[in-house]
């Protein structure tokens, strides 16, 4: 699955937002494949790879959440040192932002998923 849609929500940065977000995709049976939540001052953007994004962006909605959609690339890695400088360094010489990375899995594979400006850019110079 190289170029995916990612699901993006801008929430208030306090206990128990994320776990209601999460309950919500549960309860709808959607899974929730990755997720990435950083902070900045009382706010944090929330972004998700889920099964169904379709389903999820329907039950986010009506739960009265403001869901977006960004395009991202995901790449199956390798678990070793060197591996995501090789991956950041081939974006950055064509020219290509990246927003926001993150990783799930463990074992001697990941799952990396890279929110860059132009995935079908990222994806052809990663041969993804």
């Amino acid at each position: 699955m190289p170029k995916v849609r990612q699901l993006a929500l801008d929430l208030e940065s306090k206990p128990g937002v994320l776990a209601k977000v999460c309950r919500t995709l549960a309860d709808a049976g959607v899974n929730i494949a990755a997720l990435c939540a950083p902070e900045t001052p009382r706010r944090g953007k929330l972004r998700l790879l889920v099964g169904d994004v379709p389903r999820a962006k329907e039950v986010l909605k009506t739960a009265k959440y403001r869901v977006g959609e960004e395009g991202a690339v995901t790449v199956l890695v390798d678990n070793r040192p060197g591996t995501f400088a090789g991956i950041a360094e081939k974006l950055a010489q064509a020219r290509i932002n990246v927003k926001c990375a993150y990783v799930t899995g463990e074992g001697e594979k990941q799952l990396l998923v890279l929110s860059v400006a132009n995935p079908d850019k990222a994806q052809q110079i990663l041969g993804v």
